[in-house]
């Protein structure tokens, strides 16, 4: 068993014809292999749902077998742990040399090919900073049964050096070759060809044990958050989704919840340059946003919105594709790998801190919305984004706490969704004129129901307040 860390990237078709012929690569010697790689596991997947992938991969009459458990995968840094062996045929040999059969049990015996990757492989050895990295090309498919789908990715690996030099080699490549932050396997894109394709991808849920340190903790809700976003982001630039949006914006959302809720462990002028850069993609997603939920009911306006949304989701896909986002989740990326600048708190308990997090934020929501009737819109808009950041960090940390409190982690969450729903549809009510307004519509507010809104809000917040804490 080792070891391996590696930066994936993922990059079009036509990027990797021009990276093929990289300058710093030309005076490299490289290797060119085919290789077919079959992955299995049982029919109703459990090796994946462990978070265990199991391959084959056939290089002319060469056969190795790979079993990999996931570790902190998601970011577009991978470090797990791998069992590697030669193999005769195309069956999985499953004895004590690999966890398969121990996770199995009695199943080892239903293991069958689920999907197939045939990639050519360009491989390159690149001395970077006194480092020397494994830089891997691959392009070719994965295949489902009659379902396929096309792989182009670069994959670095540190051989000796400091991880760092895998990010400064990153940027040399994006300076001439656009490149991503890859957080998809290539197990888990064989997977998804097994199954209907989603238009968007909600946040996985975040499992934290509860002896998990402060480092473990931050590590994985961020990287978490940047895989979120970064699913999304990729179906966007495939073409425009509302609902990937709408979750790409979610993404944002929660990874600056996590930096603030962190906030006080962390580098101050770190964690301002990346809520200054992720507060602006927030707002360059969140104009096309406003206009995807808006609706008219005359034809002449329905074609003036239609119009507009069409000039945003251009700007979208356009800021998208831009340097500017790209090394913006590179830069996360490299901080998380970094330690994300926490020093002796990183080995502390995480428990603790996040109970006096919680009741931090929850004393602001009830403190914030105590007289909701009574607030501007303004206000309310505050009370409302600070309810959303309370459930957002419940979310991250509801593992944490004993198994007895999940009734009432349940009900708190519940109710804060009840108040957000609420204070949602009373922003909806009033911002709505002003857009509207912007795009060239001039609209009378209908504010019958703000009366009839308010008091659902009210109410919702006093219930939210009387509820008892799931961490107390």
């Amino acid at each position: 068993m080792q070891a391996e860390i590696e930066l994936k990237l993922e990059l079009s078709a036509q990027a990797a014809e021009l990276f093929a012929q990289w300058p710093p690569l030309l005076g490299l010697d490289g290797e060119t292999a085919t290789l077919h790689a079959t992955y299995f596991d049982t029919p109703d997947h459990r090796l994946a749902h462990q978070g265990v992938s199991l391959r084959i991969r056939r290089s002319g009459r060469r056969r190795i077998q790979t079993v990999k458990a996931n570790g902190r995968g998601g970011a577009g840094l991978f470090a797990r742990d791998e069992w590697e062996r030669p193999v005769r045929g195309d069956t999985p040999v499953l004895d004590e040399g690999n966890p398969v059969a121990a996770l199995l049990g009695d199943a080892v015996a239903d293991v069958v090919p689920v999907f197939a990757v045939i990639v050519e492989r360009r491989t390159w050895l690149v001395p970077q900073d006194g480092a020397l990295i494994e830089l891997v090309l691959d392009r070719g498919v994965v295949r489902a049964g009659d379902r396929e789908e096309p792989i182009c990715e670069i994959e670095l690996e540190l051989k000796s050096g400091a991880p760092a030099t895998l990010f400064a080699l990153a940027r040399r490549i994006d300076a001439d070759v656009p490149v991503r932050t890859g957080v998809l396997s290539k197990s888990e894109r064989g997977y998804r060809l097994t199954k209907a394709l989603p238009k968007a991808h909600k946040a996985e849920p975040i499992r934290l044990d509860p002896d998990a340190t402060t480092g473990d903790a931050l590590g994985r809700i961020v990287a978490l958050c940047l895989r979120h976003y970064r699913l999304n982001e990729a179906l966007l630039l495939e073409g425009y989704v509302p609902a990937a949006l709408h979750q790409a914006r979610v993404a944002i959302r929660r990874l600056r919840t996590a930096l603030s809720v962190f906030g006080p462990l962390l580098r101050a002028e770190e964690v301002a340059g990346f809520q200054g850069e992720l507060r602006w993609l927030a707002h360059v997603l969140g104009e096309a946003r406003d206009l995807d939920v808006l609706s008219v009911d005359d034809a002449a306006g329905h074609a003036v919105l239609e119009a507009a949304r069409t000039q945003a989701h251009a700007r979208v896909r356009q800021w998208l594709g831009s340097a500017r986002v790209r090394m913006l989740m590179l830069d996360l990326t490299q901080w998380l790998a970094d330690g994300a600048g926490l020093g002796d708190e990183a080995a502390q308990p995480i428990a603790p801190f996040a109970a006096d997090r919680l009741r931090k934020r929850r004393k602001r929501v009830a403190k914030g919305g105590k007289h909701m009737k009574r607030l501007s819109d303004e206000a309310r808009h505050a009370v409302r984004k600070d309810a959303k950041k309370l459930r957002y960090a419940s979310e991250y940390f509801g593992d944490l706490f004993p198994v007895k409190t999940a009734r009432r982690y349940k009900r708190f969450i519940g109710k804060l969704e009840a108040m957000q729903d609420r204070l949602g549809k009373l922003n909806d009510l009033v911002t709505a004129p002003a857009t509207l307004a912007r795009i060239g519509l001039a609209r009378e507010a209908d504010m019958a129901d703000k009366p009839k809104l308010l008091r659902a809000a009210a109410k919702a917040h006093g219930k939210l307040v009387e509820a008892q804490t799931f961490w107390a």
